[in-house]
């Protein structure tokens, strides 16, 4: 564990004294340690054969030994320009025999780019820099372990791929500003950029290109790639908000987020914008598709279990019609579920792994609770791509977090009872919508005959009916509360408490307890009263009340009074 080293080499570098003086001027000199030369710059042993081990110096050689270190050997590129730097040596994953190295000169005024490749343990070289610009020096060059023959290379300006083992690169810019490539690393399929002074980047997931290898695209047709695993969102966190919109959870697709702050000076003149924030790759399953050109017909997205049962649905969103300016919208019909993107080229959706909310209603105060449908539990997954005619289908895995201690079949028994739970919610929900539109229309019978020969009659039944459904809702729902910290002052009932019950079971990734199945038990069987009262006011107080309206012959239209 590095208590103790011992010595397996020769000097590796040139060795050359008359570059290892003070550095700096006659006055002042500058000796950070930066400028000592002749050091061992780069090093590496091969991940497919142990003990072979490769050594690059910042004066300009690449040393081998396949002996763990006992005998070693020169092996330098032939035509690599005296006194390069080598930056990185990249043993290949998949073969003993071959090496990949990136060299830089750009201190000697050779801005050109030096990879270099070998298959035969350095006895022969080849050049590999075709598409990189002649002016772009290469700091990093590595090898895709999932894939033979991918390569990834970092230069001054920015990040290069090749998919045939460096015959020839292209851009991998995407978002990535224009600067440094210090060094990359894979880990599993997110391809990691360390810059300099720009913070680290990360291009979470490569597994498209790895699939366009596997099987290339069809030219002019969409193209649905496979999620990789995905590590299931963990449950709990800080504690659910008053806002029934709190939890919704939706993912934006994308990945760095890049937020600009712009500073003034004392007249209040702009004097600096930079960059400052960075984000989280979104939770969920990140959904990847290609489309030629922006499609004339719906897109939609459906996700379904392992027996292929629909889960939940995502479509595009219409074309909307130019509004007035009067026109006005409810904020409650704002809410809606997230729509594909149809932009031409590569779309990402993120589906938060969820199963659908329980029933909203309009108005509704939840305290400490959530209408958030219940996380998916680990297993085989399906998603569709429906595009006009075409429809395309992958499949992917949802694995559990290996942090997490709960059994497969601990975080299924979670799952059902949530949905339990969701279901009880969503019914009480649906009752309270149909209990309320049917008040407002006896109330709006009573209002319209108010000064017509039936009046008294519609009225007391109309009383009747809304004072039995008032009652029922009362049950159901808090009516009162009408902001988010009106729970504090009117009793909270039946569905803020089942509301509450799903948050509590889902607030970790475990069995539900004795406890909270006794709650729910409770709960069920007063909600169960509760609609069961409703069926009888609609058999008997809502019948008395249409007999009522029925044997007053009322017209259809009331003409009114001049």
């Amino acid at each position: 564990d590095g208590a103790s080293f011992e010595v397996i080499s020769p000097d590796l570098t040139r060795n050359d004294a008359s570059k290892m003086g003070p550095s700096g001027g006659p006055i002042t000199k500058d000796n950070t340690s930066v400028e000592y030369f002749g050091t061992i710059f780069a090093f590496a042993e091969s991940p497919a054969q142990a003990g072979v081990l490769w050594a690059g110096s910042d004066d300009g050689l690449v040393q081998l030994s396949r002996d763990g270190g006992q005998t070693w050997q020169n092996v330098t590129p032939p035509d690599l320009p005296e006194w390069a730097l080598i930056s990185i040596i990249e043993p290949s994953p998949h073969d003993a025999a071959t090496a990949y190295v990136a060299a830089t000169r750009y201190k000697l005024d050779d801005h050109a780019p030096y990879l270099y490749k070998t298959a035969d343990y350095g006895k022969t070289w080849t050049k590999i820099v075709t598409g990189i610009p002649e002016n772009e020096f290469t700091r990093v060059i590595r090898a895709d372990a999932a894939r033979q023959g991918v390569l990834y290379a970092g230069t001054e300006k920015g990040v290069y791929v090749s998919f045939n083992d460096g015959a020839a690169w292209s851009p991998l810019q995407g978002n990535l500003p224009v600067v440094p490539i210090h060094d990359l690393a894979l880990k599993d399929s997110d391809l990691i950029a360390a810059t300099h002074g720009r913070s680290f980047w990360i291009l979470d997931d490569v597994s498209p290109l790895h699939q366009l290898l596997d099987t290339p695209a069809e030219a002019g047709q969409p193209r649905l790639f496979a999620p990789r695993p995905t590590v299931r969102p963990t449950g709990g966190g800080r504690r659910p908000s008053p806002n029934p919109d709190y939890h919704r959870g939706y993912g934006n697709a994308g990945g760095f987020v890049v937020r600009t702050v712009q500073r003034t000076n004392a007249a209040g003149e702009p004097e600096l914008a930079f960059l400052d924030a960075g984000s989280n790759p979104p939770g969920g399953v990140v959904v990847q598709y290609y489309l030629p050109q922006k499609p004339d017909q719906p897109l939609t997205l459906r996700f379904r279990d392992a027996a292929g049962a629909l889960i939940k649905e995502f479509t595009s969103k219409p074309e909307e019609p130019e509004k007035k300016a009067d026109e006005t919208k409810d904020e409650h019909d704002k809410k809606e579920e997230p729509h594909p993107s149809v932009k031409a080229g590569l779309n990402r959706f993120v589906w938060n792994a969820r199963y659908p909310d329980a029933t909203d209603l309009k108005g509704v105060i939840l305290w400490a609770g959530s209408l958030t449908g219940p996380l998916a539990p680990p297993g085989r997954y399906s998603v569709e791509l429906a595009v006009g005619d075409t429809t395309q289908s992958v499949k992917f895995e949802l694995v559990k977090d290996p942090r997490v201690a709960a059994t497969q079949a601990e975080l299924e028994e979670q799952f059902t009872f949530l949905q339990q739970i969701r279901e009880k919610l969503s019914e009480a929900h649906a009752a309270i919508g149909q209990l309320r539109v049917a008040r407002d229309q006896a109330d709006a019978w009573a209002k319209r005959v108010k000064d017509g020969p039936h009046a008294e009659a519609i009225a007391t039944a109309a009383r009747m009916l809304h004072d039995a459904l008032t009652a029922v809702e009362e049950e159901l729902i808090q009516p009162r509360s009408k902001a988010h910290e009106d729970p504090l002052n009117y009793p909270i009932k039946l569905n803020n408490k089942l509301a509450a019950l799903a948050s509590v079971v889902a607030s970790g990734d475990a069995a539900p307890t004795r406890q909270s199945r006794e709650v729910y038990a409770d709960l069920a069987a007063q909600t169960d009263r509760a609609l069961h009262r409703l069926q009888e006011v609609f058999a008997t107080e809502l019948d008395a009340f249409n007999t009522t309206v029925r044997d007053a012959a009322i017209p259809a239209i009331v003409a009114p009074e001049p």
